[in-house]
């Protein structure tokens, strides 16, 4: 080899050791700042609303090897509905979808648990999951559907990676990870990062998870899981339109509203950017955190954790045994709570939690 070829190898290893220091740096951070925090100490789960036993599944996803675990079987099981569970080896196993698996209106209850191995990826091209209980495509089973029960959509011990709606603006748009519209959802022990929506845009939102319409407007549920790194216009975690959410003991790590302009957006500009880690707008509507963390979100408008507009001045936020620390927002906050912007009935209750 000459001195020129080895010059090059070296820069080359020189360059790959740079990169994978960089990587490990990254995830160093999010590692350190998922662990406990001042002021997070976990919250009783109310009855109902944890994991679901699937011990006896409906059906089984794969053979118990990973080449079982296929796009084409998680698609047709979530066609057909009922309690899912995988068996797809001792390791952990990554599922890029062909295409978005949809749930059938017709199924009463769709339940996908992952066993705390499967990771479910959109490969960066498509949205994973989507129910809608108003898409005639999905059928009809009621005559109102914007406010019906079913189906009840549960996602548990499972990770759900690069999904990405960007262009999927059927009712809206968003949810990068999960779209739904109706019935009820509840996530459970489940990991999203590095999902994705629309970069700009007011009001649109979600790039982890985007929900409508619940049911007897019941609150949507999230449990003991953990987004990081998801990136919208507004809302990168979750985000919502007249919907009421309960997060318990949940992780909100590096998540960005990249739009810009706010909502109503600012003249010559496209609007968004509201919202770091959650985006919610709407009337009558309630957002309970308890026992969670909130940290480096960022929002280029407002909230860079959380943004929360209630239009007719009833909806109310309340805050416990939580942490919301550097979250930044770079235009605006309510006064006296860092990374929040708040219009609501009354100022959010907020007790033993620390905000900086």
């Amino acid at each position: 080899m000459t001195a020129n070829g080895r010059s090059a190898t070296r820069a080359a290893s020189a360059s790959i050791s740079a990169l994978c220091a960089a990587s490990l740096a990254v995830l160093a951070s999010i590692a350190s700042a998922a662990q406990p925090a001042a002021g997070v100490r976990a919250v009783p789960v109310p009855a109902g609303s944890g994991p679901v036993d699937t011990s006896h599944a409906t059906r089984v996803i794969g053979r118990g090897t990973a080449a079982s675990c296929t796009s084409a079987a998680v698609l047709a099981a979530v066609r057909a509905g009922g309690v899912i569970r995988f068996s797809c080896g001792p390791q952990r196993v990554v599922i890029t979808l062909a295409a978005t698996a949809k749930v059938r209106n017709t199924s009463r209850r769709v339940v996908l648990d992952g066993g705390g191995l499967v990771t479910l990826s959109g490969g960066g091209r498509r949205r994973i999951l989507y129910l809608d209980t108003c898409d005639p495509a999905q059928e009809w089973t009621t005559s109102h559907c914007q406010d019906q029960a079913t189906p009840e959509l549960i996602v548990e011990n499972l990770t759900f990676s690069d999904g990405n709606s960007t262009g999927q603006r059927f009712e809206g748009g968003g949810g990068g990870a999960i779209f739904d519209r109706g019935g009820r959802l509840r996530i459970v022990d489940s990991v999203f990062t590095g999902n994705r929506c629309e970069p700009d845009g007011p009001d649109i939102g979600g790039g982890a998870v985007r929900a409508l319409s619940q049911y007897h407007n019941l609150p949507v549920y999230v449990v003991g899981s953990r987004f990081a790194r998801n990136v919208c216009s507004n809302g990168a975690a979750l985000s919502s339109i007249g919907v009421s959410w309960t997060v318990l003991n949940s992780q909100f790590i590096a998540n960005r509203a990249i739009g810009i302009g706010a909502n109503p957006a600012r003249a010559g500009t496209p609007g968004g950017g509201s919202g770091g880690a959650i985006y919610n707008d709407g009337d009558q509507m309630t957002l309970s955190i308890g026992g969670s963390l909130f940290t480096g979100n960022h929002a280029r408008e407002g909230g860079g954790a959380i943004f929360f507009v209630s239009n007719d001045r009833t909806g109310t936020m309340a805050i416990r045994q939580s942490a919301l620390t550097g979250n930044v927002n770079e235009r605006f906050h309510t006064p006296g709570l860092p990374g929040i912007y708040f219009l609501g009935a009354r100022r959010p209750a907020i007790s033993g939690s620390v905000l900086r």
